[in-house]
């Protein structure tokens, strides 16, 4: 039995090898990458939603890169304090799968099962050559092919917040961990963007269904000494479409980059 269920009908769907099925008949190919298009056409507001493969490429070179590894392992390191045995756990928004096939070896000790979703297909593509013990598909965070109460674990990473749906699919006693930007992360790339670099903003609160057990953070810097990997930096982010264009000049003369991340993983258990 898959983790997903039937985002037509909501009956739940088996796997085979090449297909997933509902008992009313909705069937779904899986794609020769390992995932599976569980967005339905009405709720696919464009031709080609979510990330790009520009963005898709650039988010994967700079994650291989390892800089964000200290993030990656305090994750980890959550996952397997928090999740039970047998435990569910979904990436909601798993993008190219880096996190999620670095958590996907924690569940799998566990004796769990991992699942990840993201609404650009071409991120999927990569999860799912990344993460083939996973289950990944194409589908909106807002509209989660999930039971209800059937997560023990729910991981969202720099993605939408679909709070509604994320306490519809934890399960009573189960965890949500969110993580956010810190008020000064990337402040260098930032400060050769723009003008007037601003900090983000920092706060945490509850959420409906959800309490707040605590704020995790980590911080980490490296300098980048490749153009290519400067550049990938810049494109994984929103920035790329937010730049003036003097700034995105500047920033094309850069060959050496020292860089902050500053990030806060929020934990939450569902109540």
């Amino acid at each position: 039995m898959s983790l997903f269920v039937c985002p037509v009908c909501g009956c739940p769907l088996d796997r085979a090898e090449n297909l997933y099925r509902c008992e009313r008949g909705h069937s779904f190919d899986v794609a020769r990458e390992g995932y599976v298009n569980l967005l339905p056409a009405n709720r696919q507001h464009s031709k080609a939603p979510g990330d790009d493969k520009a963005m898709a490429a650039a988010r994967t070179r700079f994650l291989d890169g390892g800089w964000y590894g200290p993030l990656q392992e305090k994750l980890c390191q959550l996952t397997g304090d928090l999740l039970p045995p047998s435990g569910a756990l979904l990436d909601a928004g798993c993008g190219e799968g880096w996190y999620t096939a670095a958590l996907a070896q924690i569940v799998e000790t566990k004796g769990g099962r991992t699942a990840g979703v993201d609404l650009s297909k071409p991120a999927v593509k990569r999860a799912a050559r990344r993460c083939p013990s996973g289950e990944i598909a194409v589908c909106s965070v807002y509209h989660l092919p999930m039971a209800e109460e059937s997560v023990d674990l729910l991981v969202n990473c720099f993605s939408p917040l679909a709070i509604e749906e994320f306490g519809r699919v934890v399960r009573p006693g189960g965890h949500f961990l969110y993580v956010v930007p810190g008020p000064r992360h990337l402040w260098e790339l930032k400060e050769l963007l723009y003008d007037h670099p601003y900090e983000n903003e920092e706060k945490a609160e509850d959420y409906p269904r959800f309490r707040l057990t605590g704020v995790v953070p980590v911080e980490t810097a490296f300098t980048l000494t490749d153009r290519t990997d400067i550049q990938a930096l810049y494109h994984m982010t929103p920035y790329t479409w937010k730049t003036p264009k003097e700034g995105a000049e500047r920033l094309d003369r850069v060959d050496r980059l020292a860089v902050t991340a500053q990030f806060r993983i929020h934990c939450y258990q569902r109540v």
